[in-house]
C-alpha cells in the first residue's frame, strides 16, 4: 500500500514544553503539523519557531468535545488526512497537596484534561483514520513516569497516567483491523516549565527534598519522530525516556 506523500500530524498541549519540542521535531522532519491548545499566542510561537515549515495553530480545550471536534474537522477539511495524533495536552494540578485536601475541583480538572481530553482527541482521530483512503495511521499517547510509579502528593496526576496505559491498550487493540497503530512514550524530567521545581528541590518518598537531573526536551521529541516514521506495520508500544540518574529505578 502506497504512504501518503505529505504526511499530517496533530500535536496537542503544543504552545510549550515537550509538545513544542515534539511539533518542531516533526516539522524539521517534513512533517505537515497542526499543533493545538488552549492559548493562540503560544501556539503561535510554535508555528514561527518552525522557520517556514507547515504548521497551522489550532485553539482548542482538549476536555471540550466541541472544540475537539473542530479541531479535527479542520484537518481534515484543510489537509485531507491525519497519519499522527501525539496526545501530548496535560496538567499536574496544585502542587505539595496532600491527597485528603486535594478539592474535587482540582480532582476534575486533571481528569478532565489528562484523560477525557486523551480519549476525545483518540476518538476523534480513530475515526478519520479508520475512515480515509489510505486506511490507518499512528496515536502515540504521552504518559509519564507516572504511569509506573508515583510521586508524593500526586494522585490526580499518577491516576490519569495509569489510566493512559490502559487507554494505550485498548487504542491498540481495537485499531489492529484499521492499521491504526498506537503506543506510549513515559517521560522522566524533560526540562520544561512543568519541571522546573526538579532544579529547585522536590519532595521525595522519604518526606527529604531533593535536586533532580533533568534532560533537554529535545531528546524526547527525537524519540517521538522515530516512533512517528516507524510503517504501520512496526509498533513502539512502550517507551520510557528519562534523565539518566533520575529517581526512577530505585524510587522509594
Amino acid at each position: 500500500m502506497n504512504a501518503p506523500a505529505q504526511k499530517t500530524a496533530v500535536v496537542t498541549g503544543a504552545g510549550s514544553g515537550i509538545g513544542r519540542s515534539v511539533a518542531l521535531a516533526l516539522a524539521g522532519a517534513g512533517w505537515t503539523v497542526v499543533v493545538a491548545g488552549r492559548r493562540p499566542e503560544p501556539l503561535e510561537a510554535t508555528a514561527a519557531a518552525a522557520g517556514g515549515a507547515e504548521v497551522l495553530p489550532v485553539t482548542a480545550d482538549v476536555s471540550d468535545p466541541a472544540d475537539v471536534a473542530a479541531l479535527f474537522t479542520a484537518v481534515r477539511e484543510r489537509y485531507g488526512r491525519l497519519d499522527l495524533l501525539f496526545n501530548n495536552a496535560g496538567t499536574f494540578g496544585p502542587a505539595g497537596v496532600a491527597l485528603e485536601d486535594l478539592s474535587y475541583e482540582a480532582w476534575r480538572q486533571v481528569v478532565d484534561v489528562n484523560l477525557t481530553g486523551a480519549f476525545l482527541c483518540a476518538q476523534a482521530a480513530f475515526r478519520q483514520m479508520k475512515q480515509q483512503d489510505p486506511q490507518g495511521g499512528r496515536i502515540i499517547n504521552n504518559g509519564s513516569i507516572s504511569a509506573h510509579v508515583p510521586r508524593p502528593h500526586s494522585v490526580a496526576y499518577t491516576a490519569t497516567k495509569h489510566a493512559v496505559t490502559g487507554l494505550t491498550k485498548s487504542l491498540s487493540l481495537d485499531g489492529r483491523p484499521y492499521r491504526i497503530a498506537c503506543g506510549q512514550i513515559d517521560i522522566g524530567n524533560a526540562a520544561t516549565e512543568m519541571t522546573e521545581r526538579m532544579q529547585t528541590g522536590i519532595l521525595q518518598a522519604n518526606g527529604q527534598l531533593a535536586v533532580e537531573p533533568v534532560m533537554d526536551a529535545a531528546d524526547v521529541a527525537r524519540t517521538v519522530v522515530h516512533m512517528a516514521e516507524l510503517p504501520l506495520e512496526a509498533n513502539v508500544q512502550f517507551a520510557t525516556v528519562m534523565a539518566t540518574t533520575m529517581p526512577y529505578i530505585g524510587r522509594g
